[in-house]
């Protein structure tokens, strides 16, 4: 094993792209260093920020919502009725196009942390956005739309060119890019505008969140109503025209908060910061990790990754402490990254590694989620929706799952964590780890209710016919309990990820739920090829047949159901494991051990 060399008086700079060049001094043992940071590399204390300010990517998120659903909620409408492609091509094809808006998410995150900062990003992803929705209306109307009004079910429309089909889908995956990229950017600018030293801004941020997935729901709500009806009729270039005026309302929102923004600077790129760490360790294998006094870091709160403050040091993945031992190669070699990194740069790869258990516990819940746009919308497809002379669409069944999370954000945050905060003495109430486990168990429960509709439906089959005459109304308690087991998950998943994440991947903290959504979509697709693949055999129709009335897929919601019950098992080991971020100052956002976010589940 290589040693620590005896106690000398020596000075060495190390330096990167990614990292502020230092200068280090050795002295009796122990190591000073002084970072050389620019003053653009802090947080613009001139900008004011704060709540109002906040408000209006508030007003921004609702507006862009409300543009991006005017476009997905009748997506696979549009598709089969417009373009004639089959059921299972045109789900297929929406599946595929909601996978990628948020997995867009990650290259908006990336952006925004590394290299242009959250203002600009948001700023270029919404004008993609907007450019998306402005061709696709141009191109459902020259293109698509023959004869007008065309599209409503009744009346077909004419075979379109591929060109134009090929213009749409540019059009769509446009959208896509745009509002998967500006998503968890906003998010995560948001939070920015909020002060961490001030107690008041602080409590403020922590209800930002909150308010953010209201502001999403709301412009939902109108997605999933109005323009749904909307649409249906066969007035989509119109309802397409909505989304894109929605869009440039948003735009402006945004656009008018521009001098009073409070930014943050990017710190670099994260993956080659993650990289040396990981190449540091890999030459020092044989090396013993130093004491702590012993490791390389800097003096005083701010850190050598430009922007970033420092993260104290943690005593698990201790291996990884060898990447910021000093050895001798290292006086020697100046100016390399790659074989000695700080202690936060060493911390910000830790927190990374502690993250992604819990991240990856929430995808099943992804996958409970992903059912309410696709088997919830085909279950009441063959149910009675007639009320009177009135019809109403299963499509739009989903706004009772938006209402009901309209109505728990506010009982969660007025009601539910103020007085579980009286209860334990935690300001906070409840952890978010804590939040997203009941999200969880919601979830599991609103399986079990979807799979007990499906039975009682199949008791009501009308003879000769893929329909039943049990109400579509007996989905309610479904969407009620997705809706609820949102609100615990995703704004729980909302504050954990982006609070936990070092301030060098704040965005990619907030990208962190949006991807877990896009994964719950492929991992749903793959759960129902395999189910069909075991259950479908010789004479067997498999449980999630053409005609339900033949199928099974309660079974599929009970299977659901149990393996929702097993991540629980998985996420409870998990938050227990976790040990929270612990920032260098006091100002942090109540991150640190005592406050309660780690592992009191």
């Amino acid at each position: 094993m290589l040693q620590m060399e005896p106690t000398m008086t020596t000075s060495f700079s190390v330096y990167s792209s990614n990292i502020a060049e230092t200068k280090v001094m050795e002295s009796n043992g122990s190591y000073r260093e002084e970072p050389l940071v620019e003053e653009g590399s802090k947080v613009d204390e001139k900008r004011r920020g704060g709540a109002k300010v906040a408000s209006l990517l508030l007003v921004n998120q609702a507006l862009a919502t409300l543009a991006f659903f005017g476009v997905g909620v009748n997506l696979v409408l549009f598709l089969t009725r417009v373009l004639g492609q089959d059921n299972a091509h045109a789900a297929n094809n929406v599946s595929k196009w909601t996978g990628t808006v948020y997995m867009f998410s990650l290259i908006g995150a990336f952006l925004s942390d590394s290299y242009w900062g959250r203002y600009l990003t948001c700023t270029i992803f919404q004008l993609i956005f907007v450019l998306g929705l402005a061709l696709s209306s141009f191109s459902s109307w020259w293109f698509l739309i023959k004869p007008a009004g065309c599209g409503d079910g009744n009346s077909p429309c004419m075979p379109a060119s591929s060109f134009g089909v090929s213009i749409f889908y540019l059009s769509i995956y446009l959208v896509a890019f745009g509002y998967g990229g500006h998503q968890p950017t906003l998010a995560t600018f948001g939070a920015d505008q909020y002060d961490e030293k001030n107690p008041k801004e602080r409590n403020s941020k922590v209800a930002f969140f909150c308010y953010f997935y209201f502001a999403l729901n709301v412009g939902s709500l109108f997605s999933n109503t109005v323009l749904v009806y909307y649409e249906d009729s066969g007035k989509w270039t119109i309802g397409f025209l909505v989304s894109l005026a929605s869009a440039v309302v948003a735009f402006l929102s945004f656009l008018a908060g521009t001098p009073r923004y409070r930014h943050v600077k990017p710190c670099g790129n994260p993956v080659m910061r993650v990289a040396q760490v990981f190449m540091a360790i890999a030459r020092k294998w044989g090396v013993t990790p130093a004491n702590l006094g012993e490791l390389f870091e800097v003096d005083g709160s701010e850190s050598a990754i430009k922007g970033s403050r420092k993260i104290m040091h943690s005593d698990d993945f201790k291996f990884m402490d060898k990447a910021a031992t000093i050895t001798v190669k290292d006086k020697q070699s100046r100016n390399n990254p790659w074989r000695l990194c700080t202690v936060t740069q060493v911390e910000e790869s830790k927190c990374v590694l502690r993250m992604l258990p819990v991240w990856l516990c929430t995808i099943i819940y992804s996958v409970v989620f992903t059912q309410m746009a696709s088997l919830f919308v085909e279950q009441g497809d063959v149910m009675n929706s007639n009320i009177g002379k009135f019809h109403l669409p299963a499509a739009s069944m989903s706004a009772f799952d938006i209402c009901s999370v309209l109505v728990c954000t506010g009982i969660y945050h007025q009601v539910l964590i103020p007085l579980a905060g009286r209860l334990s003495g935690n300001q906070k109430g409840l952890t978010e780890l804590q939040r997203m486990g009941i999200g969880l168990i919601i979830g599991m429960l609103a399986m079990v209710a979807s799979g007990a509709t499906e039975i009682l439906r199949l008791r009501h089959i009308i003879p000769g016919q893929k329909s039943s005459s049990l109400s579509i109304f007996w989905q309610i308690p479904q969407y009620i309990l997705v809706g609820a087991s949102e609100v615990f998950m995703y704004v729980g998943q909302l504050e954990f990820f982006n609070g936990q994440a070092p301030d060098g991947i704040k965005s990619f903290g907030s990208s962190l739920c949006m991807a877990s959504i896009s994964l719950g979509n492929y991992v749903s697709s793959m759960l129902v090829n395999m189910v069909m693949g075991i259950t479908a055999r010789g004479q067997n129709k498999g449980w999630i047949p053409d005609n339900l009335n033949t199928g099974h897929i309660d079974r599929f919601f009970f299977l659901l159901a149990g393996l929702t019950a097993f991540d629980f098992v998985l996420y409870l080991f998990c938050a227990k494991w976790y040990k929270s971020i612990n920032f260098g100052d006091n100002g942090d956002m109540g991150m640190q051990e005592g406050d309660g976010v780690n592992s009191r589940v």
